[in-house]
């Protein structure tokens, strides 16, 4: 398993969105080349990428976020997908575990992550890489609704 930080903007990556995104889910519009070129330039994101070998398409992405507080330096793991195609075969794992090891260079105590309870598998994979349960109460203020 090949796991690489995304670097530039590619069609190959604008495809990877693209295809892997609405399996995460539903109604999503289509990444244009300048939003992901900001993903890629800021300063807290690391954009993760997974594919079998140099060779074969990105069949993964990972997006985390490590950021400064006045409390210290947190981390958070957003939009994990995999291809429908090669889940069971480790790709999330490799994604988590690149993730976790990035989070900790750049000096976060730990990291955080949420997941739908019907995303049973994910749920499982989550627990079985050393996440717990973290109890708290999570808000939401949406806009324009």
């Amino acid at each position: 398993m090949l796991i690489e930080p995304a670097t530039q903007v590619t069609d190959e990556l604008l495809d990877a969105f693209a295809r892997l995104l609405p399996q995460l889910k539903i109604n999503l519009p289509r990444l244009t080349p300048e939003r992901v070129a900001g993903l890629l330039n800021s300063d807290s994101v690391s954009l993760l990428t997974a594919r079998p070998d140099a060779a074969q398409p990105l069949v993964g992405l990972l997006t985390l976020i490590v950021y400064p507080t006045p409390s210290g330096v947190r981390a958070r793991i957003e939009d994990v997908v995999v291809d429908e195609s090669v889940r069971g075969r480790g790709v999330a794992s490799a994604l988590i575990q690149s993730a976790l090891q990035t989070a900790q260079q750049k000096g976060a105590d730990g990291v955080a992550l949420t997941s739908n309870p019907r995303r049973e598998a994910a749920n499982r994979l989550y627990q079985k890489l050393g996440f717990t349960p973290w109890e708290t109460n999570v808000y939401f203020f949406k806009f324009g609704e």
